[in-house]
């Protein structure tokens, strides 16, 4: 025996006082049965014990049990649903054939069919159980409620979109499974509006619900009359349905529309908002390539429940997709500081849509000629000859001469990659607001957004760092347009700047702040979902970081997702013209948007720039320590160890210093983005080539982040 006979008549003892005392819970099942008496869904449990799903999960299953103050909620909640619930001991009748019910086969909906395994995300419910249809092209809805969540809305009680497969089955976000029988697509944009409870609210007062979202397996792509790929050159080129294929004439026919895009991987259908409701719906198209593997790794080869899941998150956490992540990081700019607000008509005294202060209005603005491209309207028209702002991510390696001996005789070549680092600097930053106004010899002013002509090819820096005012680290050669953050730094480090010229914006402020604030909470919630909290120290957050992809493919693809969200909505900010047929001086889609602020993608990347340089520029004072090479937000350093925590700058007692490179999770901060030989990134210095773009030693190369 393993225990001494003292030892186990205490532990009958104490077994017995939580007996008397009520702190023994039902058995699991009996638990089980309150809960779906009272129609309730794990998540709402969850929610209301301040716990998780899968708390509920492992609680109800008997593998755990809850503690302290928790175990008192549970017991109470389940008292009192024993209350209102009591259990019925009743037999259960045979059958003519003396086959009892319970024996006989259910009736009742079965389980939706499971794809290949997945770890399920932590904040979505179980699947339910879907019921078959007794009306044209529709389930009733499913008993079994939407999971619990702060922006629940009564309205859309099955979420924000669905992913339909080939035999009817709409698997929705929260794991609840409907029945679709629409045969076309104007069937399936009715089911969608009319049926499916699909949807969600909107992020701002002043905004729009997103519509809702159909995600098209290629089954039910060809079920519905699409083909399964877009062949051909002309659809390969234009990516979308010729005018005259046979499903955009059900849609024209049936009097919905297409937006100027036309039908391709991600394609809107509406009419006319009626008595100011939007009938709009989403579709996207996997076989099409609408999700992108290189932003949602692993998602197109997902069964369609866990992709599902996956959008899912995504929509909660971040926006209900409505394209690539790009479109989607630009959208959620949009939603989160809607353009317009209403406002009342002081001769009618109607409501009128007027402007929301803080937002980048409803009508475009021209950019000034140094912060267009080359092929604007505002350049090609008007002969600009002055020059364009080049305010770009670095991409700089150290001249090997420049080494020491000491220096190479380092082992390791540690890269150090920040994380989200322009959204990162889209934290308070403040942007203008209105269009450019020229002002000739301006004073400078940190506070005042613009693009200023200033000369700082003087300027004299440690050649072993990049500089900080160009993207190739070399010095500048004369006079050269600037953002406001890269003519500060300039004054930071303590030169006198004397601006020639200027393009100033008057109406200013922090234009992204709720984008940055929503974008950051999802990266780390994320993050956090993969085992790496911001509560570990540096060591455990580094073998946290070395695990995290493995923890969870589907969560691992959110976070993909949410980082090119960050890089695509910047790049967005300046959408080139597209297409073979686009002349020069032409003005392209894109500039019809409020959102084409070339100077804003400008602030953002300068902002980004300057951190780097800055933080390089401590690590030297600190530790003597230069970098290898930059690209973008990865920095490569020599190192006597593989860890980071071989050279970062620590205090006495441990702590990490202020002002240069530290380790976490959260934006901005640091973690590790590969560890190569010394030798091997002096090899790849004395070909010419960039370490950083190479030090995962992985066979796929860091790209530079130029937001486009």
């Amino acid at each position: 025996m393993t225990h001494q006979p003292e030892e186990l008549f205490t532990a009958v003892d104490s077994l017995l006082a939580a007996v008397d005392g009520g702190k023994v819970l039902p058995a699991p099942g009996e638990r089980v049965r309150l809960r779906e008496a009272a129609g309730l869904t794990p998540a709402a449990v969850a929610q209301a014990l301040g716990v998780r799903v899968p708390s509920i999960t492992a609680w109800e299953a008997g593998r755990a049990e809850p503690k302290g103050e928790r175990l008192e909620a549970y017991r109470r909640l389940l008292e009192g649903l024993a209350q209102r619930y009591p259990a019925t001991a009743q037999p259960a009748p045979a059958d003519d054939s003396g086959t009892s019910a319970a024996d006989a086969p259910s009736t009742a909906p079965r389980p939706a069919p499971e794809s290949p395994p997945l770890p399920a995300l932590r904040d979505t419910a179980p699947i339910c159980h879907r019921s078959r249809p007794d009306r044209p092209l529709s389930s009733p809805r499913p008993v079994a409620r939407k999971a619990a969540k702060a922006a629940f809305d009564p309205r859309f009680p099955h979420g924000p979109l669905a992913v339909l497969d080939g035999d009817g089955s709409a698997y929705c976000a929260d794991g609840i499974v409907l029945d679709c029988l629409a045969r076309t697509v104007p069937e399936l944009v009715e089911w969608t509006l009319a049926e499916s409870g699909l949807g969600a609210p909107r992020l701002h007062r002043y905004g729009k619900d997103p519509d809702p979202l159909i995600v098209l397996t290629a089954a039910a792509a060809v079920k519905l009359g699409l083909p399964e790929r877009l062949e051909g050159p002309e659809q390969r080129r234009s990516l979308r349905l010729p005018a005259d294929h046979p499903v955009v004439k059900q849609v024209t026919k049936a009097k919905w529309k297409l937006t100027q895009r036309g039908f391709g991987p991600w394609a809107r259908i509406y009419r006319p908002a009626q008595a100011g409701k939007r009938q709009c719906v989403q579709l996207a198209v996997l076989s099409w390539d609408a999700l992108d593997s290189r932003a949602w790794p692993g998602v197109p080869e997902m069964g369609p429940a866990d992709i599902a899941r996956v959008l899912g998150v995504y929509a909660q956490r971040v926006i209900t997709p409505r394209g690539s992540t790009a479109v989607s990081g630009l959208e959620l700019m949009t939603a989160l500081r809607p353009p317009t607000r209403a406002v009342q008509d002081r001769t009618t005294g109607n409501w009128v849509p007027g402007h929301n202060p803080g937002s980048l209005g409803s009508e475009p603005v021209d950019p000034a000629p140094p912060e267009a491209t080359q092929e604007h309207p505002v350049v090609v028209g008007t002969g600009w000859t002055g020059g364009f702002l080049d305010e770009e991510a670095y991409q700089w390696v150290r001249d090997v001469d420049l080494l020491t001996g000491e220096e190479a005789a380092l082992p390791w070549a540690v890269g150090l990659d920040l994380n989200t680092a322009f959204l990162a600097a889209a934290a308070r930053l403040v942007v203008g607001l209105s269009g450019p106004e020229y002002v000739k010899h301006p004073a400078f002013d940190k506070r005042i957004p613009g693009s200023w002509l200033v000369d700082l090819s003087r300027i004299e820096l440690d050649p072993r760092l990049p500089s900080p005012f160009t993207p190739s680290g070399l010095r500048p050669e004369g006079p050269a347009w600037y953002q406001t953050h890269t003519v500060a730094y300039a004054r930071q480090l303590g030169y006198d700047v004397q601006p020639i010229e200027a393009y100033l914006r008057r109406e200013t402020g922090a234009y992204l702040d709720p984008w940055h604030d929503r974008l950051k909470t999802a990266y780390v919630d994320t993050l956090a979902d993969l085992g790496v909290t911001t509560d570990l120290d540096d060591a455990a957050f580094l073998q946290a970081m070395e695990l995290h992809k493995q923890v969870d493919p589907a969560s691992a693809a959110v976070l993909a997702a949410i980082k090119a969200t960050v890089k695509g909505g910047v790049g967005k900010l300046r959408e080139r013209p597209q297409g073979r047929h686009y002349k020069d001086g032409e003005r392209w889609p894109a500039l019809e948007r409020p959102t084409w602020r070339p100077d804003i993608r400008a602030a953002v990347i300068s902002k980004a720039r300057v951190n780097m340089h800055r933080k390089m520029l401590n690590m030297a004072k600190m530790t003597g320590l230069y970098p290898l090479a930059v690209l973008s937000d990865c920095v490569v350093y020599p190192s006597p160890g593989r860890s980071p925590l071989d050279f970062l700058p620590y205090s006495a007692d441990g702590k990490p210093i202020p002002g240069a490179f530290r380790l976490g999770s959260t934006p901005g901060l640091a973690k590790v983005e590969g560890v190569q030989a010394m030798a091997w990134a002096v090899d790849v210095m004395e070909q010419g080539l960039n370490p950083a773009r190479h030090i995962k030693g992985d066979g796929h190369d860091a790209s530079v982040d130029e937001g486009e």
